[in-house]
């Protein structure tokens, strides 16, 4: 099983001097449990090189890394799986993999997609945006929490919020009943970057006990 509580994406912030490998390397020590590989202007050949790095790092943590978007790249490197988004290979295509790719997961913007994409075999939902993100320019228009629990109560898959997700609001979206927080620039930015994952990484970790204790009490 696969957990899908902190689940950071790499970004490489020019203006700090930090590539996807340190802000990877700060998130696990910190505490991530996934790691995405999310990269956008390299080559294939860039995107392979640093994807083997990271492959490498993230099992010295024993962590699983997930190759956004590039079957071809998450494949050559043996990595865990894949993130597709709707402009990506189909997930029945990608399916085909699912000897090589342990885990396979697919964006969702609203609740009709996750409607619809639960007949699907997927790993896990990445649903967002949640509130206004400046990670991803072309992202879509921000559903909100309300629509955030509505995915969660439909959904057959784990649930991982993504977008625009800050030290001020982790706790509304972790009362959504999410699996799981996808973080961007709330790591990758911040001036200390293993700080402020361990931070997540406690508030995760509050409200998984909080669950469990309640659990406990009502059974």
């Amino acid at each position: 099983m696969i957990d899908y509580s902190l689940y950071v994406i790499t970004a490489e912030v020019k203006e700090k001097r930090r590539s996807h490998l340190d802000v990877a390397r700060a998130a696990l020590e910190g505490g991530a449990t996934v790691i995405q590989f999310r990269e956008k202007n390299y080559s294939t050949r860039q995107l392979f090189q640093v994807a083997l790095k990271l492959r490498d790092l993230t099992a010295d943590y024993g962590k699983p890394l997930i190759v956004n978007d590039r079957v071809d790249i998450a494949l050559a490197v043996e990595a865990d799986g894949v993130h597709l988004g709707c402009e990506d290979l189909p997930f029945e295509v990608v399916n085909k993999f699912n000897d090589e790719l342990k885990v396979i997961g697919l964006s969702v913007r609203s609740l009709k997609e996750a409607k619809d994409f639960n007949r699907f075999g997927c790993s896990y939902f990445g649903a967002g945006p949640i509130f206004p993100t400046l990670s991803k320019t072309d992202a879509s228009v921000p559903f909100g929490l309300f629509e955030l629990k509505k995915i969660v109560a439909l959904s057959s898959k784990p649930v991982v919020g993504i977008g625009g997700i800050n030290q001020n609001n982790v706790e509304e979206v972790l009362k959504c009943g999410v699996a799981g927080i996808a973080l961007i620039s709330a790591i990758a930015y911040a001036e200390d970057m293993v700080k402020a994952t361990a931070f997540f990484k406690e508030k995760i970790d509050f409200f998984k006990n909080f669950f469990m204790e309640t659990k406990n009490e009502l059974d």
